[in-house]
């Protein structure tokens, strides 16, 4: 697997580490990115036509804040912790399906959970409307392929394969939802031995996450985007990470606000109501304020603060952390 210092990724550490939560081995963090395909060859890029770029969201110099559009080279940012305990996470920024928010919901995310000791992955994920050969199946094959490469990989990174997890944000929390109900759909032919282990991830974490494809619940952005306009609704089915939800759906941990004037908080009720129906375990923390895309950054005396400390007892209790 191909390896190379991210130093966007290793400069990102050290601004987050006076402000994020649970940063004690935050200076040992290190970022390096992972090839996710063989020859940094995604499936079925033939029509590609569009060039992958960065674009800087915010101008505060406590925070990179950026973002990746037309993903062509799809990859894992690796976070070491200094002290692993052998947990493994696969963080999924949002975006909206039209970018990847690398920044404020990977990297800030990475560092937390690194200071926890977690192994952390952030995932650059292609997007369905770039003209990829399984449209909207693409980020899925990129999610499923993730969790597979550290799988397979675990022993080489002091991880128990046995304690990989999937958290999600936004867009990014559809496609953590649909890596976590959606591990044995076959998106893309095997290309290597890593691809013979199971992509089901072993907990998943939704933060404020875009779930139905239905209108008027669908954050219509993303579902444009995943499904293009007048989608059917066979299609809404299958791309609604609610539906066909299997009993061996990993248990699962929501958080949302209910005053998110970006993706009803409707997506989270049903993502909850379906996994409680598959008979998964599953716990929801529906903050009354804080919008959407709150990640880390929320004024610690804001409730949505509490949302991190909540997930570490909860993942705590099912032996992960």
């Amino acid at each position: 697997m191909q390896r190379r210092t991210l130093f966007t990724a290793a400069a990102a550490t050290a601004l987050l580490a006076a402000s994020l939560p649970g940063t004690s081995q935050a200076a040992d963090v290190k970022g390096e990115t992972l090839s996710l395909w063989p020859g940094d060859k995604p499936p079925g890029g033939e029509k590609v036509t569009v060039k992958q770029s960065e674009v800087a969201r915010s101008d505060d110099p406590r925070f990179r804040d950026v973002a990746i559009m037309n993903v062509t080279q799809p990859n894992l940012t690796l976070f070491r912790p200094a002290k692993p305990n052998g947990a493994a996470m696969l963080i999924i920024p949002g975006g909206g399906y039209q970018r990847v928010v690398v920044g404020k919901e990977g990297y800030d995310i990475a560092q937390w959970l690194a200071g926890e000791g977690v192994t952390v992955f952030v995932l650059l994920y292609r997007l369905p409307a770039d003209g990829w050969a399984a449209g909207p199946d693409a980020p899925l094959q990129d999610a499923q392929r993730a969790i597979r490469l550290i799988r397979a990989g675990a022993k080489g990174w002091g991880i128990d394969p046995a304690r990989i997890g999937v958290m999600g944000f936004s867009a990014g929390g559809h496609l953590a939802a649909m890596a976590a109900t959606r591990f044995d759909k076959v998106t893309y032919r095997p290309v290597d031995g890593a691809d013979q282990v199971s992509a089901r991830p072993d907990i998943a974490a939704l933060g404020y996450p875009v779930i139905s494809m239905v209108p008027g619940i669908a954050h219509a952005g993303s579902a444009k985007q995943m499904l293009g306009e007048n989608p059917a609704a066979d299609r809404i089915a299958e791309f609604s990470a609610d539906q066909g939800v299997p009993a061996n759906a990993p248990p699962s941990f929501i958080t949302a606000a209910a005053d998110d004037n970006v993706v009803p908080v409707e997506n989270s009720l049903l993502i909850y109501a379906a996994l409680r129906k598959a008979g998964t375990k599953v716990a929801m923390h529906l903050f009354e304020a804080g919008g959407h895309g709150f990640g880390l950054r929320s004024p610690k005396a804001a409730p949505v603060a509490a949302w991190p400390s909540l997930f570490i007892e909860w993942s705590r209790s099912h032996g992960f952390v």
